[in-house]
């Protein structure tokens, strides 16, 4: 049995609670702000500690510091690697409290002098509560890092759970204390952030305490794993940076196209994210430790296997859920949003921008599992060069296709620049392994393409169906045109890639048997 898919299951089991309460989440939101301009300035506001998140967190700093920690594990023992790992986080601190800084003096001081619209005025505002929360997010971000490479997923999965419930809670009971109206109340919001990143921080320490971890601050000005550090971090910054800023400049061309953009399309983010995260994020987190264990010790065979191993169990999943959610884009969103301010017209802008989002899932995915296997190696500029090229592109044709097609715009350039990202990724491991082959590949990808699509056809004429009996108005006809279709497709497509035997599923088979086997 595949260790792999033991260890991403457990992590996406984790994963799966905190996106299903994730997913409350964003619900709450709709139902309190819709896809109004106010939802609009509290995702851009909310975006802008995220990237540091993504930068400083789960991505670059991450992406270099566990391969290390993995080293001189292996290397120098466990009192050196946790040395290094307080250094890290010496460093992290250090610069995320000057960055708080300057976003707090920076928006500080554009809203002393004025002259900014209503819309920019209150995206200001938001920012500069939320701006501490990049301290606290790095941090827990990091924290989960050290953990994963100590072999610990499922625990430390769990802080993004407590993350929504705080947040969960912000909007039910802090939001309505803040003020009469909804550019008052959504205050309450980014005080909740606030709250969340603190407690997702501190939820770390006792994993990591308990395997011998004693927190303490090391200048890190002064110390020789900074070189190491900073050798691996800084190439890998410029593509994170890059992904970030590509981020903001497409958020900021859609905020200011439309009041609805910004906030359509990052609802039907959340929705994509929801399969991306279970499977594509978890094995990939999985596998940057294994990886670098196995690059550390020089078993490039082993390395090479695991490496598209992870590649089929992301498309076995993925493949299948993108063509569900686009065949069933309307009544998920319907299902899952339409209610309180959140109305028919915002289900329609939303499930618009989902369809053109979701053809890239796979491709999100198999990049995030692609540069892991550079970043094991040590070799974090070969991603990052393809990232910047794929990132420029993406704006381009996101300044292009927005004006047009407004929140599909932003669907479209994502998916377009992200399958160029894979081909290019794919590419380079090939010139870097003249060995890696996906030839056994091929045959399983078109037996799941066939049955993906085959099964969806299944769901989407099951929801017609459904649609034309009980209409789409009541909560019960609304879980029916969801939860009969997608399970009837769900079954068939499982039931087909048993029967021709697609090497993932086999193996999902054998791990169910084995946990019922056990079961008394």
């Amino acid at each position: 049995m595949s260790k792999m898919l033991k260890s991403s299951g457990a992590m996406g089991l984790a994963t799966m609670m905190s996106r299903i309460l994730g997913m409350i989440r964003v619900m709450v939101y709709a139902r309190f702000m819709g896809d109004t301009w106010v939802a609009s300035a509290f995702f851009f506001a909310f975006q802008v500690p995220n990237l540091f998140r993504r930068l400083l967190g789960e991505g670059a700093l991450s992406a270099a510091l566990v391969p290390i920690l993995k080293e001189k594990e292996v290397k120098d023992g466990e009192q050196t690697m946790w040395e290094a790992a307080n250094v890290a986080l010496s460093m992290l601190v250090c610069l995320c409290t000057v960055i708080v800084g300057i976003l707090i003096l920076g928006t500080s001081l554009v809203l002393w002098y004025g002259g900014a619209g209503l819309k920019a005025m209150l995206f200001l505002e938001l920012l500069r509560v939320m701006s501490p929360y990049v301290l606290m997010v790095c941090g827990a971000a990091v924290l989960m890092g050290l953990c994963n490479a100590r072999g610990f997923f499922f625990i430390p999965a769990l802080g993004s759970t407590l993350l929504n419930v705080v947040m969960i809670w912000a909007v039910l009971f802090l939001a309505p204390r803040m003020g009469a109206t909804l550019d008052e109340q959504v205050f309450g919001l980014a005080i909740g952030v606030l709250i969340a990143g603190f407690f997702q921080m501190i939820f770390q320490f006792p994993v990591l305490v308990r395997q011998g971890f004693t927190p303490k601050f090391i200048a890190p000005w002064k110390h020789p794993f900074t070189q190491d550090i900073l050798g691996r971090f800084l190439p890998g910054v410029v593509g994170v940076a890059a992904f970030q800023i590509n981020v903001l400049l497409t958020t900021w061309i859609g905020y200011h196209h439309a009041d609805y953009i910004v906030a359509s399309f990052e609802f039907a983010v959340r929705l994509m994210e929801l399969p991306q995260g279970v499977i594509g994020v978890s094995l990939a987190t999985f596998l940057l430790p294994a990886l670098s264990g196995l690059a550390a010790e020089k078993k490039f065979p082993e390395f090479r296997k695991t490496l598209k191993e992870g590649m089929g169990y992301v498309i076995f999943a993925n493949l299948p859920a993108s063509i569900f959610m686009f065949v069933l884009a309307e009544p998920i969103v319907r299902l899952l949003f339409e209610r309180g301010a959140f109305d028919a017209a915002a289900t329609f802008r939303c499930q618009y921008a989902l369809k053109c989002l979701v053809p890239g899932l796979v491709a999100f995915s198999l990049v995030n599992v692609c540069a892991r296997a550079f970043f094991a190696l040590g070799d974090v500029k070969t991603p990052m060069r393809i990232s910047v090229f794929c990132l420029a592109t993406n704006v381009i044709l996101a300044f292009q296709l927005i004006p047009v097609f407004q929140q599909g715009g932003m669907g479209m350039a994502n998916t377009a620049s992200s399958f160029l990202n894979l081909g290019l990724l794919i590419y380079a491991l090939r010139r870097k392994f003249t060995r890696l082959t996906f030839e056994d590949m091929r045959r399983s990808i078109f037996s799941v393409t066939t049955t993906a699509v085959f099964a969806s056809l299944l769901a989407w004429g099951s929801s017609l169906g459904i649609e034309s009996v009980f209409g789409n108005q009541s909560l019960l006809a609304r879980l029916m045109g969801v939860f009969i279709p997608l399970g009837l497709a769900s079954v068939v497509y499982f039931g087909l890639s048993l029967w021709l035997r697609i090497p993932a599923a086999s193996e999902v088979w054998l791990l169910l048997k084995s946990k019922l086997d056990r079961t008394p």
